[in-house]
């Protein structure tokens, strides 16, 4: 019996059923034809800074829609259509009321839809508050360093936690991860192309679809991969996640030295507009962007890198995860049912420590399988140096699951998690069912091969199947009250600010808060 099963016949039933989940899924507001909405996060849906559901990420334009903690893979999901479902009502109601010139969806593709130039994307804005303007400051920041384009791109993140679990096990499941995800991105990828206003002025290896579609032929997620979250910068980050002492060294490190290619835009320019918010290689935690992050919910004004040292890791957040644009929330039951058998399996793993040599190969692996995962017979990089196929790996990698899927179809009941895994052997054994195979298929068969034309007829289907489904006077009450709150809020934050702006910049920013 392997050390995984023997770890696994400890768990009791009551852990299985402990694990916890959410999930953020982020959808940037399209026009009708196919571009980006330009215009204000809408009020109607409340308070971009303090509502518990709906909120924006990098641009006003980027909707992000937030579950609460959940037991069950259902109850989840549910929530999440509910929120779609109150945003939907809202742009719906806009206008029909005359509100908005024309009514906006949710963009159901992880790749953006047609952008304008770089410098008119809408950053997002949270009010004058200084906890509002540093939010829209780090944006600006992400803007300068990387380009307002890369950041338009949106995805799903998963939530996940078991109980019992130690910071230690929670590195040792982000170590498995790190060397397994490819499996994701080759399973639920879903982003093999893109629209060409995203690459305008960059240099790439995409193939030529039509006029305004790029591609690659064999690509999975290219959200994942050289044009998504990556830079130069990051790129000589080797963060070690052996443990979370070196894990928050790395990152404090990171966050505190200074890059000479951002101490040259500087905080502020002359005018005094703020174009960051520090010349560090990092301005916040948040800016290391990485497929999974271990995480601890914060209090208000904590540092996140002060939060895991004096309380640990509270849950992990997973960030690879492509918007499904075949599933009307971006997410299937059964993905996420894969991705708790998945997590399962990496926690009770034997996890090694990890090495500079395995960190640069692992992104050489994530940046494969997001360009090339589906091309007859890929190797990629073994942990002990040598190669293997994608196909070989994986289908290993499954079998290995099959304990894990079923213990937690003996919790529960049913047959869900098996069904899960089977579809996983399936999709890995039929490279033509997997999601980024069928987003191709979809685009030749029915759109020109046009990639804004497939995802704007999906994002209208979608529009329309969410709002046909009932939607109560108490669930709309719900959220009318959740957004008048979140409004009243945010009020009484920027009334209760006392400290100027730079004030609160440098003492939030100084390094002896990210200390225990």
């Amino acid at each position: 019996m392997s050390e995984a099963n023997k770890r696994l016949e400890h768990l009791t039933r009551a852990d299985l059923l402990g694990i916890r989940r959410g999930i953020e899924k982020e959808s940037l507001r399209a026009r009708p034809g196919g571009q980006l909405a330009l215009t204000p996060h809408p009020a109607a849906l409340g308070s971009a800074l303090t509502h518990p559901h709906i909120t924006t990420d990098f641009s006003e334009s980027q909707v992000e829609l937030i579950t609460g903690v959940h037991a069950g893979v259902d109850s989840c999901l549910l929530e999440l259509t509910e929120v779609h479902q109150a945003v939907y009502q809202t742009l719906h109601e806009m206008s029909c009321c005359g509100q908005s010139s024309e009514e906006e969806r949710l963009w159901v593709g992880s790749m953006p839809c047609g952008l304008p130039t770089d410098e008119t994307i809408p950053l997002g804005r949270y009010g004058h508050s200084n906890v509002g303007r540093s939010k829209s400051v780090y944006r600006m920041g992400l803007g300068q360093r990387y380009g307002r384009r890369m950041q338009t791109i949106s995805g799903i993140h998963y939530n996940w936690s078991l109980p019992g679990v130690s910071s230690e096990q929670y590195f040792a499941l982000i170590r498995n991860f790190r060397r397994h995800s490819f499996l994701l991105l080759y399973l639920f990828g879903a982003s093999p192309a893109l629209c060409s206003s995203f690459v305008q002025g960059r240099q790439h290896e995409l193939q030529s679809l039509n006029s305004g579609t790029l591609y690659m032929p064999h690509g999975t997620s290219l959200r994942m991969g050289r044009l998504g979250y990556q830079s130069d910068a990051q790129a000589s980050l080797a963060v070690s996640y052996n443990c979370l002492e070196s894990y928050a060294d790395s990152l404090q490190e990171a966050l505190t030295r200074p890059y000479p290619a951002y101490e040259a835009i500087g905080v502020q320019n002359p005018g005094g507009d703020y174009n960051q918010l520090s010349t560090s290689l990092l301005q916040i935690e948040n800016e290391f962007y990485g497929t999974i992050r271990p995480k601890r919910v914060i209090r208000s004004g904590e540092r996140p890198l002060h939060a895991l040292r004096e309380r640990g890791v509270e849950y992990v957040e997973v960030r690879c995860m492509d918007l499904d644009p075949f599933v009307p929330v971006g997410i299937a039951a059964q993905t996420v049912r894969f991705l708790d058998v998945f997590l399962l399996h990496c926690l009770l793993s034997d996890s090694p420590p990890d090495t500079p040599e395995e960190i640069r190969a692992l992104g050489q692996n994530q940046h494969l399988v997001a360009a090339r995962g589906r091309e007859p017979g890929l190797r990629l990089q073994t942990p002990d140096g040598g190669s293997r196929t994608l196909q070989d790996w994986g289908s290993e990698l499954l079998e290995a699951c099959a304990p894990m899927a079923a213990a937690l179809d003996a919790a529960h009941g049913g047959e869900d998690y098996r069904a899960a895994l089977d579809a996983a052997r399936q999709t890995l054994a039929e490279p033509d069912s997997t999601p980024s195979a069928r987003v191709l298929a979809a685009m030749a068969e029915r759109f020109d091969n046009s990639y804004v034309g497939f995802v704007r007829q999906q994002s209208e289907a979608t529009r329309a199947l969410l709002l046909d489904l009932p939607y109560s006077a108490e669930l709309a009450q719900r959220f009318a009250e959740q957004a008048a709150a979140s409004l009243a809020e945010q009020a009484r934050i920027e009334q209760a600010d006392t400290l100027p702006f730079e004030a609160y910049r440098q003492q939030y920013l100084a390094p002896e808060r990210m200390e225990v």
